[in-house]
């Protein structure tokens, strides 16, 4: 057996070196159709030291850079190769690969980096945080009440873009000592002013109300079996597609039945309704969504049925109404703040009832009212284009200081940073 083992290992490992090699041949070869980066140019940097799994954390910002780039030139410092592969394909800014620590001073010391933003919290994030002389900021890839957003990490950072009231009080109640009113700087959610920018819908627009239907998966354990697809799903998509009022737009969590069977044949069984419900009614035009792109549906819809997930949040930011899924797992760990003490919920029993619920919550003044505050308090104003521009706003009160704080240290000598070697250079982790 001993033996055996050993030779799957040299097998496995054998297969990673090649996919490596292939990976850089693909890099070199992606990297000279970019080109070289002009000297003293992107004033933003935005680091990211995983790989192609946690790409969606990328991804989300990709349009406000985008925009944010048109006034502060941005630049994706990636120091995984199947990232900076895939980001390089479609990043709307320029990706430099920094693998080594070599490398990213070579970045450095080449561009006029003034602040360096940080989507998560990789332990990696620590070899760009130690160069001084610019900011570092921590962006998140998301809003919601999970135990992540209130790490003590928020503190290692010179500031934290946060998306408003809710987000400040969650951190005042775990973070001693911290100022809120300088580093803690409110900006919304700007990713939904971009919701359904270059979107094309897959159906056209008609009387029908449109329901997205957007679980996550089952989940590795009681405590996280928030996914709703075997008990509330067959039933909830079975009525919305009898009704000739509504279209469905069913996008499942591509996780989804990788551990349950149940939960596998409960999502096949609604995509077998859904070709059904299509066939019979070609005015229907329900959609099963696969797609890379999210935004468009969480505006399209005029109410979303989610889980509890980052979903919750992503459409809370649209101002529109939504329904959580209350798990039917009794070990499903449920956060009694926040917006889940006083939101929408879903029992599993209902499911049936669920046009007549749906019929309430775009009708009902009352849970309109509800949700208006909830949306203001979780991200402030949400007029179209508001958040943007307090992105904005911060980007330019964040460059302010530091010209201040260039002035005052002008006349400092610069560390040599160079003098601390790749003591800490971690070799690249072979991507699948």
């Amino acid at each position: 057996m001993g033996i055996q083992k050993d030779m799957r290992n040299a097998i496995k490992l054998v297969k990673g070196v090649l996919a490596s090699r292939k990976a850089q041949g693909q890099l070199r070869e992606k990297l000279a159709v970019q080109g070289p980066l002009e000297p003293h140019r992107f004033k933003v940097g935005v680091y990211f030291a995983d790989g192609k799994v946690n790409m969606y954390q990328m991804r989300q910002w990709y349009k406000p850079l985008a925009k944010l780039a048109e006034t502060w030139p941005v630049l994706i410092l990636s120091r995984a190769s199947g990232a900076a592969i895939t980001m390089l394909d479609e990043a709307p800014v320029p990706v430099a690969y920094v693998r080594k620590v070599v490398d990213l001073e070579r970045v450095i010391h080449e561009q006029d980096l003034r602040v360096i933003f940080y989507v998560n919290q990789n332990a990696k994030n620590f070899q760009m945080m130690r160069y001084g002389r610019r900011w570092h900021v921590f962006i998140n890839h998301g809003e919601s009440d999970k135990m992540y957003m209130t790490t003590n990490q928020f503190k290692a950072y010179d500031y934290s873009l946060i998306a408003g009231d809710a987000a400040r009080a969650r951190l005042g109640k775990v973070l001693w000592d911290y100022d809120f009113d300088k580093r803690a700087l409110p900006i919304g959610r700007p990713q939904a002013d971009h919701y359904l920018d270059d979107a094309a819908l897959p159906y056209q627009q008609d009387s029908r109300e449109v329901v997205l239907y957007a679980p996550t998966w089952e989940g590795d354990r009681g405590g996280a079996a928030y996914g709703s697809i075997a008990t509330h799903g067959v039933a909830l998509i079975a009525r919305l597609l009898a009704s000739p009022r509504h279209r469905v737009i069913y996008r499942p969590h591509p996780r989804s039945g990788v551990l349950d069977p149940a939960y596998a044949a409960a999502n096949r069984e609604i995509v077998r309704m859904i070709e059904a419900a299509n066939a019979a009614d070609a005015t229907a035009q329900h959609v099963f969504d696969t797609g890379s792109q999210l935004g468009w549906q969480l505006v399209a819809s005029d109410v979303a049925i989610v889980d509890i997930s980052a979903m919750v949040y992503d459409r809370l930011a649209a101002g529109k109404p939504l329904l959580v899924t209350r798990p039917a797992n009794p070990a499903a760990e449920i956060d009694t703040s926040g917006y889940l003490s006083d939101c929408e919920w879903l029992p599993a029993a209902d499911a049936d009832n669920i046009v007549a619920i749906v019929d309430e919550l775009t009708h009902g003044d009352a849970a309109q009212a509800r949700l208006r505050r909830w949306v203001e308090y979780y991200f402030g104003d949400t007029t179209p284009g508001s958040a943007t521009r307090r992105f904005h706003g911060a980007v330019q009160h964040l460059m302010e200081e530091w010209d201040k704080h260039a002035a005052i240290h002008a006349a400092d000598a610069e560390f040599d940073d160079h003098d601390v070697k790749g003591d800490i250079e971690d070799a690249e982790e072979i991507e699948a």
